[in-house]
């Protein structure tokens, strides 16, 4: 497909290298000519220098023949004026990143008016990733599929833990719990696991369970883990207003601390938030973050707007507390060194942003009726997790699992029918309208039938 991204910040350098990567054509513009030669260079991209809410600039890049517009400069209007002017001159599909939160109660309208195929907010996503995270605090990560009816949930198996050597065929009889094992990372290896893969001390595993078995096959591995009651943050920017907003709304009740630098800031979320505790104070303090209770805090959160910062107050919390740590991370190049770091859950949110539009190119280039509905990248971007809803493809409806034939490396990992989840055995069957999620270490899947051999 043709995809043209406008501004190459990092939102639009992450959103171009991944969408090239799966072998789009990807056009960047941006007015900074050095940021610009930067992306050509490091990703292989066409590149055109000038003002993406131009229509001088969009016809040179090539918008009338485009079947996506992301726009994704650090201005919201901007990004709306671009999309306006690429569906008026291209008649793409058009993706707005729009971020402040003035502009949250009035998503729906815009995204209606402008015609919009999908509005993006990083910080929004990192936040409710960050509250399901402090919900499930014995979690490395959870993925929500079926509309937040089914989660995908990543886990470390401690050492002697009493389950490790049991077969994974074998942990139904053992605990009498229904768990789906997804995903085994070992070391540097991925694993699609089948019945006769064990579990080792160090795994780290994906499973799915509804909420009651998760809490039990997690106490069963031998992780404890008590309810979040206090929580501190540090850094008091956006993804934390939209995490004391999440909060209020699904009324996760804890005491939440707040600590941020700037006193006007401050004032702010006093306001917003009267039920919270706001400090203002460096966070990089350690004499004020014990004062605060960092040592018996549950939960600590480092969301500054600056990698190295959020880094070193992990590592500080690790050492002083047993609290559950949340780490934001916008940097992904280190990622092999930050993750050998014990950081807690590490929160990157311009990939789950893109997380979400590749999940969107590619239902977009199926009409089938088999789309892609949810994709989330596991196990560090080594597999894929999608979610496709059934059509009506013969090759694939009222065939038993134990008929069908799919490629190596793939796992049927639940099939959602109404409101009953099944784990696949067998002898079960895809109906059309069921939701199915694929776990898979093969890239770039964008229909059901892609998982046959």
């Amino acid at each position: 497909m043709n995809i043209v991204v406008v501004g190459c910040g990092k939102v639009g350098l992450t959103l171009a290298a991944q969408l090239n990567n799966e072998n789009h054509n990807i056009t960047i513009i941006d007015s900074d000519e050095k940021a610009l030669r930067h992306a050509v260079d490091s990703i292989d991209v066409m590149g055109i220098n000038g003002n993406g809410a131009m229509l001088r600039s969009q016809q040179e890049a090539g918008v009338k023949n485009a079947d996506v517009l992301i726009a994704a400069t650090d201005s919201d209007e901007i990004n709306m004026l671009c999309c306006l002017i690429a569906k008026k001159e291209g008649n793409c599909s058009t993706i707005a990143r729009i971020r402040n939160p003035e502009y949250t109660d009035e998503i729906s309208y815009l995204r209606d008016e402008l015609n919009l195929a999908m509005v993006i907010n990083p910080e929004m996503a990192a936040a409710r990733e960050v509250e399901r995270l402090l919900r499930f605090p014995s979690a490395i990560k959870v993925d929500n599929f079926s509309r937040g009816n089914i989660d995908l949930i990543r886990v470390k198996v401690p050492e002697n833990s009493e389950l490790c050597g049991i077969k994974l065929q074998d942990l139904h009889r053992t605990l009498n719990i229904n768990v789906l094992i997804c995903s085994i990372e070992r070391g540097e290896e991925v694993i699609i696991p089948s019945g006769m893969n064990e579990l080792r001390a160090g795994d780290v595993i994906s499973f799915i369970a509804n909420a009651q078995n998760s809490n039990i096959f997690v106490k069963k591995l031998g992780i404890v883990f008590s309810p979040i009651k206090n929580v501190m943050i540090v850094g008091g920017g956006r993804i934390t207003y939209y995490i004391a907003k999440l909060m209020n709304l699904t009324k996760f009740r804890c005491n939440l601390k707040i600590i941020e630098t700037n006193k006007e800031r401050c004032d702010f979320l006093a306001e917003e938030f009267p039920d919270a505790t706001i400090i203002n104070g460096d966070g990089t303090d350690q004499d004020l973050l014990l004062r605060e209770g960092l040592e018996t805090t549950d939960a600590f959160c480092s969301l500054t707007g600056f990698d190295e910062e959020n880094i070193m107050l992990s590592l500080y919390a690790r050492k002083l507390s047993n609290a559950r740590l949340v780490t934001k991370v916008n940097r992904i190049s280190f990622e092999n060194v930050i993750t050998e770091l014990n950081l807690g859950s590490i929160i990157y949110p311009k990939q789950i942003v893109a997380d979400h539009i590749v999940q969107y190119v590619r239902a977009l280039q199926n009409s089938q009726g088999s789309n892609v509905e949810t994709l989330y990248k596991i196990a560090d971007g080594r597999a894929e997790a999608l979610e496709f809803k059934v059509g009506n493809d013969p090759s694939l409806i009222k065939h038993t699992f134990a008929e069908l034939k799919v490629k190596d490396n793939v796992l049927i990992a639940a099939i959602v029918r109404g409101k009953k989840l099944i784990t696949p055995g067998g002898s079960d069957f895809m109906l059309p309208g069921d939701n199915v999620i694929v776990i898979t270490t093969n890239a770039g899947f964008n229909d059901l039938k892609d998982i046959l051999a």
